[in-house]
């Protein structure tokens, strides 16, 4: 039997170090499903591990990928699984850990099926994203995909304003003349591995309160200087994301350095809870509060095998 041993919750809980300690103790290595940590230009905001951590246990899918590179949770899937064939050749253990949902979700469960996309209709679509913004791909599905533009809204309305998400909605429903909804909910493969869910959880308070103290080191350790490298590629989908839009505003001068500190752990926090909200769905997480001895996790997960 192989074990998928997943660690999932919101950000700056501690997942990381969780991950490394039972990495260690079941002699297996780590797959990492943080959507923001596969750019390598990009470390500081996206608290990649630090060195110490990467040398400690072997780590896949961090800074595998450039920015500039389109990555879809698709593509992430198939190499994901890939690696982990490859690692169940020689254990039969395997550590994911990451707070992208829908990255983990394409793991435990298997991801839609979708038509291969030509490169034209997806230059298309990042032409009008960036030169009618976002509500012009808001419209653009709704007019193409109305039942699934009306269940986003209801459901997790936060989409609408991915623009990396709408992006794709669209080109979808273009490059296919189909709705993007069509693919979804078909019969997804089986995995060859049994899921151990582990939880991370706390309470609200000091979970904002870690998030904070996360912020203020990041900026110590040169979120500023790194958000300032990548400042003219600030259009690419990559770079559309908490830690580095905040930073772009303040380059611009349409905010000062403060507030845009203040605003990266706002967004960051309302982030947080946006995970939390997601990872409570799987009934099959067995949580813990973040600061429990890990020999007691180690014990859950040994009375799961």
């Amino acid at each position: 039997m192989k074990y998928l041993i997943t660690i999932v919750g919101p950000t700056a809980i501690g997942k990381t170090s969780l991950s490394i300690v039972l990495a260690k103790h079941f002699g297996c290595e780590i797959i990492s499903c943080d959507s923001r940590q596969f750019f390598k230009e990009i470390s500081i905001g996206t608290a990649v591990p630090n060195k110490e951590e990467l040398s400690s246990v072997s780590h896949h899918f961090i800074h595998n990928k450039s920015i500039f590179d389109n990555y879809t949770v698709g593509d992430f899937e198939k190499e994901a699984i890939l690696k982990l064939d490859e690692l169940y050749k020689t254990s039969n253990f395997a550590i994911l850990v990451g707070g992208s949902g829908l990255y983990v979700n394409a793991i435990l469960k298997g991801f839609d099926s979708f038509p291969k996309i030509e490169s034209s209709f997806r230059e298309q679509v990042n032409y009008d994203y960036e030169n009618f913004g976002i509500t012009y791909l808001q419209q653009k599905l709704k007019e193409l995909d109305s039942d699934y533009f009306n269940t986003i809204k209801l459901k997790n309305p936060q989409t609408l304003q991915n623009p990396q998400r709408m992006m794709r909605f669209v080109e979808v429903c273009i490059g296919s003349g189909k709705p993007y909804s069509s693919f979804m909910n078909k019969k997804k493969d089986t995995r060859n591995f049994t899921p151990i869910i582990i939880g991370l959880e706390a309470d609200r308070e000091i979970i904002y309160e870690r998030i904070n103290q996360r912020v203020e080191i990041m900026i110590n350790e040169g979120l500023l200087e790194e958000a300032e490298r990548v400042f003219t590629n600030k259009k690419l989908n990559s770079l559309q994301t908490i830690g580095y839009s905040e930073l772009f505003e303040y380059f611009e001068e349409k905010t000062t350095l403060d507030l845009a500190i203040e605003k990266i752990k706002k967004n960051t926090r309302r982030f947080a809870k946006r995970q939390i909200t997601w990872f409570k769905r799987n009934e099959e997480t067995k949580w813990f509060d973040f600061s429990t001895d890990r020999k007691n996790i180690i014990e859950f997960i040994n009375l799961k095998l």
